[in-house]
């Protein structure tokens, strides 16, 4: 039975909203009242949010079941996600592991073979690992002969991890069992491993603060409770601390971050297996907003990725013995993809961004540069790593139109052949992707990707996704989805806007985007929205914006400041109070992109766009679906929950208002089936409220 709170429905909007009671709940922040009467919608345990959700679901639920098409949608979206998806293989020994999605599974499997003829056998099947397939394998990490595997779980879509420890050779599982695992992988050295995770959580698991990380060394065969604490600080708990080993195990490296307190690098030290030495040594003793990490070891010399005094990034060289550094390879014009330097047969292979497209070199452990990797074509690539012994490397190469495909680079021959192709159902030749620059508000050139079938006409009638992230140091590269073609089908132009707060042009793109600067963000996908616009790829009426996380974000501060440019919305599993995210889970964590509500001037530029406390009654929102799930705990979804609740009780317009809450899921889709049911509503209700009645018939191809 519904709360009496939420089973009342509105009457003046278009839908029946559940009315969510409001509380007398106010906060001062330096000297400015705020009100926060949705606050107990942030307890996501209490009796009167899962009613509230339940209730938002069912009018959602029942609107969008009223669309002709989205069962339509639905099966055209699984008819081209169909199709054999693998990773690239990694190579331990004579084995070669890798994933295999065989088209609609809601994992992908784990396989391995003896050698790259053999026949591949099963390693590890999450499908079988939950009634509903929602648990995800996140890590698997070989020792370093091959005989075991540190094994990550999560479930329902949470970024909590339960690790476990294979034998291989009979593949089956230790005792071992090591919970709460967070922000964290699994660094092999010896007969243990590294790992970090939190203190078991007080109160809700999916949204209590998470703070103060411990490093611990687990070694096999005994329980959690007597693994070694290798590092903590108790003094800063919003802190990060991760270990990662080098390729020979030699050295253990600690990296520590203090993004809580608004620094966006890290501090290094190294700990040397072959020193009588038993404690971490600085690299770099003091975090900063420089960043570090350690790519390779060639001997005594630690192999290192930096953006300090090269905001494009460069490669220097640490000696551990003489303690001193020297540039490996300088700076360049084209900056270095976030941690995208490989290391594989004694090579280096550095990925560059030549105006969001990929640019792949090959250096020597002196820094000699050897070659430049011959890419198919523009977009993007992945991979290069290895084993220091390796003859041959993997890395896969696509594009907004170019399935994912696998190629083996030989490192002596410097040559590049076809591995493993995809067979999907459309044809790439009937699409184009063009690159564009548009001029933003302070007159700063911003590209943007465009990805629409051949023929399109320019008058201004075509339905337009526009998509964007713009922070975190995050670049939005070319990159093919098959849920991108059911939209394209139906005459729409995909539109991906590279926005300032990314990496794709060096750590000053991202800077240009941070805390004060973040409205520079907005003005940018405002900006990409004229443009389009103005170019007549479509019209207000005919465009759609979405976004998701920082993301979602961007939607709900920019359908704020201009409405009248879009007709539908979706934002996200946004961050949409922007005074309070630092309280849940993680959220401490982008204090250093957004800044806090604590410090006095950061408060006034949040306040200024944070999406929930600029909605206002006369503003005539465009058509908007939020998204979020239940397991979501990076962002939390009382974020969307507020949001929803303001937005429905402030807009008293036609157009609708809705939040679909998804089940046993995260912060992304925690299966393909979900991921597939979450997108065809999304198209649906996009393309109804464009006044799209009918879809085209599309012929499987």
């Amino acid at each position: 039975m519904l709360s009496s709170s939420v089973i009342l429905a509105q009457t003046t909007g278009p839908l029946p909203y559940p009315v969510a009671k409001k509380t007398d709940q106010v906060d001062t922040y330096h000297s400015t009242t705020v009100a926060d009467p949705y606050r107990w919608l942030e307890d996501d345990r209490s009796a009167e949010t899962a009613a509230w959700v339940k209730a938002e679901n069912q009018v959602t639920f029942d609107y969008l079941s009223q669309i002709p098409y989205r069962k339509q949608f639905q099966d055209r979206l699984e008819q081209v996600y169909n199709y054999p998806k693998y990773s690239a293989p990694n190579r331990k020994g004579d084995w070669f592991y890798f994933s295999k999605n065989d088209g609609l599974q809601n994992q992908a499997v784990l396989y391995r073979q003896k050698g790259l003829d053999a026949k591949p056998e099963l390693v590890i099947d999450p499908n079988k690992l939950s009634a509903d397939g929602t648990t995800r394998l996140g890590v698997f990490s070989l020792s370093k002969d091959g005989k075991y595997a540190v094994v990550g779980l999560s479930k329902g879509g949470s970024d909590w991890q339960e690790y476990q420890v294979m034998e291989l050779a009979t593949k089956t599982y230790l005792p071992d069992k090591i919970e709460w695992v967070k922000v964290s992988g699994a660094a092999w050295q010896g007969d243990g491993f590294y790992y970090s995770r939190y203190p078991k959580p007080e109160g809700s698991a999916l949204a209590a603060k998470n703070e103060n990380h411990q490093v611990y060394f687990h070694k096999l065969n005994t329980p959690q409770s007597a693994d070694r604490l290798v590092y903590e600080d108790a003094k800063n708990p919003q802190r990060f601390h991760t270990v990662s080993t080098t390729d020979d195990e030699r050295f253990a490296l600690l990296s520590v971050s203090d993004r809580g307190n608004g620094k966006d690098g890290n501090s290094l030290f190294f700990l040397d297996a072959k020193s009588a030495v038993k404690t971490f040594a600085p690299v770099v003793a003091e975090v900063t907003n420089f960043s570090y990490g350690v790519v390779d070891n060639d001997g005594d010399r630690l192999l290192i990725l930096t953006n300090e005094k090269a905001p494009n990034s460069k490669v220097i060289a640490f000696d551990t013995k003489k303690r001193t550094f020297s540039t490996l390879i300088p700076e360049k014009p084209e900056p270095i993809a976030e941690n995208s330097v490989s290391a594989a047969g004694g090579k280096l292979f550095v990925e560059y961004a030549k105006d969001v497209t990929s640019k792949v070199a090959v250096y020597d452990y002196s820094g000699k540069y050897e070659t430049e990797v011959q890419l198919p074509g523009i977009g993007s690539s992945s991979g290069f790593g290895g084993e220091k012994d390796d003859k041959f490397v993997f890395y896969s190469f696509t594009s907004f139109t170019f399935p994912p495909t696998i190629y083996r680079y030989d490192i002596a021959s410097r040559k590049s052949t076809v591995f493993r192709a995809p067979e999907v159902d459309f044809k790439p030749t009937d699409y184009e992707t063009k690159q564009v620059f548009y001029t933003s508000k302070d007159g700063t050139k911003v590209p943007m990707f465009l990805t629409y079938r051949k023929g399109l006409k320019l008058d201004g009638t075509n339905p337009t996704l526009l998509y964007g992230y713009g922070g975190f140091n995050i670049s939005l590269p070319p990159a093919f989805s098959p849920f991108r073609i059911p939209f394209l089908e139906q005459g729409g132009v995909y539109a991906q806007a590279n926005l300032r707060g990314g990496s794709e042009y060096g750590e000053k793109w991202h800077e240009q985007g941070m805390k004060h600067k973040k409205q520079n963000v907005f003005d940018d996908f405002i900006a990409a929205a004229e443009y389009l616009i103005a170019q007549q790829y479509t019209s207000p009426a005919k465009l759609a914006i979405q976004g998701g996380s920082n993301g979602g974000l961007l939607v709900g501060a920019v359908m704020n400041q201009r409405p009248e440019l879009f007709r539908v919305a979706i934002p996200q599993v946004g961050v949409m109070d922007m005074l309070r995210f630092h309280k849940f889970t993680i959220g401490w964590n982008w204090i250093a992109d957004y800044g806090s509500s604590d410090n006095a001037e950061e408060f006034k530029a949040l306040y200024a766009y944070s999406p929930l406390h600029n909605i206002k009654p006369d503003i005539k929102y465009p058509a908007t679906l939020i998204t979020t799930a239940d397991h979501d705990d990076r962002v939390v979804p009382a974020h969307s929950f507020k949001y929803a609740a303001t937005l429905q009780a402030t807009y008293k317009g036609p157009n609708p208002v809705l939040i679909r809450i998804d089940t046993n899921s995260g912060h992304g889709a925690s299966n393909t089936k979900k991921n597939i049911e979450t997108t065809a509503d999304i198209y649906s209700f996009i393309l109804w409220n464009m006044g799209v009645k009918t879809l085209k018939e599309i012929a499987s191809k």
